[in-house]
């Protein structure tokens, strides 16, 4: 790992954020001792607390018994909703969890995923660590994921190309790999947002995973070995076999265990057409059993107008 990539991961997670999403993130890690909170998604980018916040709890290696605790050591992360009033306002986030050691595996490409890495060669913050050791580790699992990016960039891009043909082409074929909805071009938005830092982190992570290639102004061109193209193909080939399925998997049991998953979905309602759902202890426990319910009743409103 060179000292120019963990230079610049460290710039990136010490990256202003609304302070009340650092109030939130810190909220969280008080209340379930995480390691580490990562801040992450469009609003690190815009600071509109109007939407809903993305956090990542980055937890110890808790062992859960049960076939919970079966699922969620295969299937993570676990997924939940909150809602916080901080400075007099209702702020709203989403919040993924799973153990620190799994991210950083999953950051270095040592899962079939390819959801870890993809999302955290993207801008993200550190809003609270535990103590100095954990905030090492995850500064190491970010400089990994970007590794493990630029790595399947230089196999997976064209032949020569400026640093963002090779980030388009990856965020294409991830895409395609995930069972994502996506509108077109957002891979587009992605590099449009700061053009200049996916510019810098292409070379610094390609020296850093041992990727040689050639420089000529803005063109790149990677001198990856015949093998090791061949390497990365095939693990990209995998990769994309079980893609759709384990993403479909991870939705299952999102519907099943997503705590908070009916004053989230009628926050977005409320928020995209302007009906009010009442959220009733019924609807808490059962929000697949009650969805039928609540479409009758955004179908009868929306019929009305």
């Amino acid at each position: 790992m060179s000292q120019g990539l963990q230079a610049f991961v460290e710039r990136q997670l010490k990256a202003p954020c609304p302070p009340p999403a650092r109030a939130f993130a810190k909220a969280l890690a008080g209340e379930t001792g995480a390691h580490a909170v990562l801040f992450y998604g469009s609003i690190l980018r815009t600071g509109d607390l109007d939407g809903v916040l993305d956090f990542y709890l980055l937890t110890g290696d808790e062992r859960r018994t049960g076939w919970r605790g079966w699922i969620a050591r295969r299937l993570w992360p676990d997924v939940s909703y909150r809602e916080l009033e901080i400075g007099g306002r209702v702020l709203r986030a989403k919040i993924a969890t799973m153990p620190l050691s799994t991210f950083g595996k999953a950051a270095a490409g040592g899962y079939l995923d390819t959801t870890i890495w993809t999302r955290f060669v993207q801008p993200c913050a550190l809003t609270c660590a535990a103590d100095a050791a954990s905030a090492a580790a995850v500064k190491a699992s970010i400089c990994a994921a970007a590794e493990t990016a630029a790595r399947y960039a230089a196999a997976l891009g064209p032949e020569s190309g400026r640093a963002g043909d090779f980030w388009l082409a990856l965020f294409r074929r991830t895409y395609a790999a995930e069972l994502r909805v996506e509108k077109p071009g957002r891979e587009r938005e992605i590099i449009r947002f700061d053009p200049g830092r996916w510019n810098a982190l292409l070379p610094l992570a390609w020296r850093s995973a041992g990727v040689d290639f050639e420089a000529s102004g803005e063109t790149l061109r990677p001198q990856l070995r015949e093998a090791e193209r061949r390497r990365l193909h095939r693990a990209w080939a995998r990769r994309t076999m079980v893609g759709k399925p384990l993403n479909a998997a991870r939705l299952v049991k999102a519907a099943s265990t997503f705590e908070g998953a009916a004053r989230y979905a009628a926050w977005k309602i409320a928020r995209h057409t302007g009906v009010v759902v009442p959220v009733t202890a019924w609807r808490e426990r059962h929000p697949i059993l009650a969805a039928p319910g609540v479409a009758w009743r955004l179908w009868r409103a929306r019929g009305r107008r």
